[in-house]
């Protein structure tokens, strides 16, 4: 052998035993860094695959009617609940090979890495679906090597722990589809009013042609550039066989539907209820452990579109064009459950909820828990009791009341308890409250579930502390209830995401705030309020409403200078309204002052609407007797003024109304009557 070939055959040697070095340690050092990446893996342990949810509002009859979101507007859905056509799409445009690979495509990466190079930059991608999971998840949209091997690292741990079809669903559940919409079932209800399982295949394929550019793909921004991707999207799909050529080109032609308008109409869905609503479940799922933000709840309310349609229909009809606000709430007297609820004229302009949050006077409106503590301390309909001018001193004669009534006018006569709350007189008021006393108004107050105290004052016979209009219709609702502690309710139940009941509201309590048959002699005696036969020096309140009425209601009218109330029910609804201004003006205009009323006459008459009237029924022990209204006793022939007048049986009247004793002490005033018993009164006249 020459000399010059054995050295060429030395360095040839030398070069193999570098390479096979280099290749070995190269070897090596990939299989500690694949064990260290093992090892990281499995002591990081299954990277979390949480994302915030939206939580939905159902009605009581569980139809949608709203949601809440914290930044990302999602309702989860599993594989089973989306279309077949909506996962092949979007395996067949983003990751034909997601079912082989385990997280990277080598040969598409191998290619985006010999764009980068020529291009001297990050230009082009090659992800996976498991890889833009891990980016939604974890990481940002930045265009850069560490970005990419930080989403490589999270998308090896969650091929790792995770299988296919969980990785899929996460993605689908997580993808950003423009308008604020993350997840195919968002973006399904936004673009086309329906869920994912619904989806045609036109539709299917349009969504999945979204996440390529959502500014540039949402067929709400741009339908041409929508239908042609929708038509790439088809043709992917035909290649890999998910569809055939026929299904492509019928696809491909038809027309698409959008519902875009539909969603922004659903989501002004009744915001003052649903807002309160969500109020209520942060304090339930906080006493209950749990976390309120994670959302994904689904939360069953006891809202009925019908009668919230009805009420803001009927509000926006008859409220006046100027700054008169309103508050508006019904509720079903025998659960508590609220079925409506307006909170002001605009929700977008004032979040302010007039019916929960605002503190006002309710007038005459308080009335009622006078008269409820009155009938529990002895009273009863037939109570006479004079209601000429007077004063009325307080606080051990240091200061001095004078009320008066709406037209300035007083009775020269002493008048019934049933006829004092149909004409709202005043003076008849201040008496009962001087008769019962203030501890035992507090405590009736309290038993109904207003949370006020009451100063001691002979005003506040009159309704002149500030009370919220959900506490005084929830007060009235007892009543309608027959005086049981019946609390107002929102929410009938709570389930988290994964479906399982956190939280079912309680059966109601049996305890009574009054008995049934003081709660049934007030509910008739509120009837009063519409019959124009109380009407005397005063009118009955309520008669500007008679024209529309065609069933007995229950209701109690309350006015200030610048606060009109109405309350009342049927045996199966409780609705009340409050209207004035915000702040510092008065009520002048005789059409601000009249709303109220037209208003609750005319939701009322439309929520029954097809319903057979009903009655208010009496208990037993509570009999209905025909009356002289002027003199209290039975009605004959001879009396004008005769009314059918429900009380118990103890205090049903034993004289005729012709009596000539029992009329002369009718006409004369001075001296008060708790049903046919002469007694006293401590204040000054």
């Amino acid at each position: 052998m020459r000399r010059t070939d054995y050295v060429k055959k030395n360095k040839r040697k030398a070069r193999y035993r570098f390479v096979g070095l280099l290749a070995i340690t190269a070897g090596t050092a990939l299989f500690t860094v694949l064990v260290c990446l093992r090892v990281y893996a499995q002591i990081a342990g299954p990277p979390s695959l949480s994302v915030p949810e939206a939580s939905v509002f159902m009605d009581r009859n569980d139809r949608q009617i709203g949601d809440r979101f914290s930044g990302e507007r999602r309702y989860w859905v599993s594989m089973d609940e989306m279309s077949p056509s909506l996962i092949d799409a979007f395996v067949a445009v983003e990751d034909k090979n997601f079912y082989k690979h385990n997280g990277f495509d080598y040969r598409r990466i191998g290619g985006a890495l010999l764009k980068d190079v020529k291009a001297r930059r990050k230009v082009e991608g090659a992800s996976t679906i498991t890889q833009q999971y891990a980016r939604n998840l974890y990481l940002s949209n930045e265009k850069s090597w560490i970005r990419k091997a930080n989403e490589a690292l999270y998308a090896y741990r969650m091929e790792l722990f995770y299988d296919k079809e969980k990785i899929l669903e996460g993605y689908l559940n997580t993808v950003y589809f423009g308008h604020g919409m993350y997840g195919v079932e968002a973006a399904s209800r936004y673009y086309f009013a329906k869920s994912a399982n619904n989806l045609t295949l036109e539709e299917a394929a349009t969504i999945a042609a979204i996440p390529k550019g959502p500014s540039i793909y949402s067929p709400a921004a741009n339908l041409e550039k929508s239908t042609q991707r929708r038509k790439i999207v088809l043709r992917l799909m035909e290649e890999q066989g998910f569809v055939t050529s026929e299904q492509k080109d019928r696809a491909s032609d038809q027309a698409l539907v959008l519902k875009t308008e539909d969603w922004s109409g659903s989501k002004d869905t009744a915001p003052y209820f649903l807002n309160e609503v969500w109020h209520t479940a942060e304090r339930i799922l906080t006493d209950k452990g749990r976390y309120p933000a994670e959302g994904g709840w689904t939360i069953k309310t006891t809202l009925d579109l019908m009668h919230q349609k009805t009420a803001e229909d009927v509000i926006a009809n008859r409220m006046p064009k100027n700054d008169l606000q309103i508050g508006f709430v019904a509720m079903k007297p025998d659960t508590g459950e609220v079925t409506a609820m307006v909170g002001g004229r605009s929700f977008e302009k004032s979040p302010f909820n007039r019916v929960t949050q605002a503190k006002r006077q309710p007038g005459s409106a308080m009335k009622p828990i006078l008269y409820a503590a009155a009938l529990e301390d002895g009273f009863n309909p037939l109570t006479y009791i004079s209601t000429e001018q007077t004063i009325f001193t307080y606080d051990d004669g240091k200061s001095s009341y004078e009320p008066s009534n709406v037209n300035g006018k007083f009775g020269d006569h002493p008048i019934s308890l049933a006829q004092a709350l149909a004409v709202s007189d005043n003076i008849y008021a201040v008496k009962t409250l001087e008769e019962v006393g203030y501890r035992k108004y507090n405590s009736m107050a309290e038993k109904l579930g207003i949370d006020v105290k009451f100063p001691e004052s002979p005003a506040v016979a009159l309704g002149t502390s500030s009370v919220t209009l959900f506490e005084m219709t929830g007060a009235y609702n007892r009543i309608a209830s027959g005086g049981k502690k019946i609390d107002p309710v929102l929410i009938l139940s709570i389930e988290d995401s994964r479906g399982k009941l956190v939280y079912e509201h309680p059966e109601q309590t049996k305890k009574l705030a009054m008995t049934k048959q003081n709660a049934s002699v007030l509910t008739h005696l509120m009837t009063g309020m519409f019959d124009p036969i109380f009407n005397d020096y005063l009118t009955s309140t309520g008669v500007s409403m008679r024209a529309k009425q065609t069933r007995p209601y229950a209701a109690k009218s309350g006015t200030t200078i610048s606060d009109q109330y109405l309350i009342g029910y049927s045996p199966t609804l409780t609705a009340g309204i409050w209207t004035g201004f915000d702040v510092g003006k008065q009520l002048d205009d005789s059409l601000d002052k009249s709303v109220s009323k037209q208003i609750w006459i005319e939701f009322m008459e439309q929520a029954h609407a097809g319903l057979r009237p009903e009655p208010f029924l009496p208990p037993s022990g509570v009999k209905g007797v025909i009356v002289d209204i002027e003199t209290g006793g039975l009605a004959v022939e001879g009396c004008s003024k005769q009314r059918l007048i429900y009380m118990k049986e103890k205090d049903v009247p034993k004289q005729l109304c012709t009596d000539k004793a029992l009329r002369e002490s009718r006409m004369t005033g001075g001296k008060e009557e708790k049903g046919f018993e002469l007694f006293p009164f401590s204040f000054f006249e």
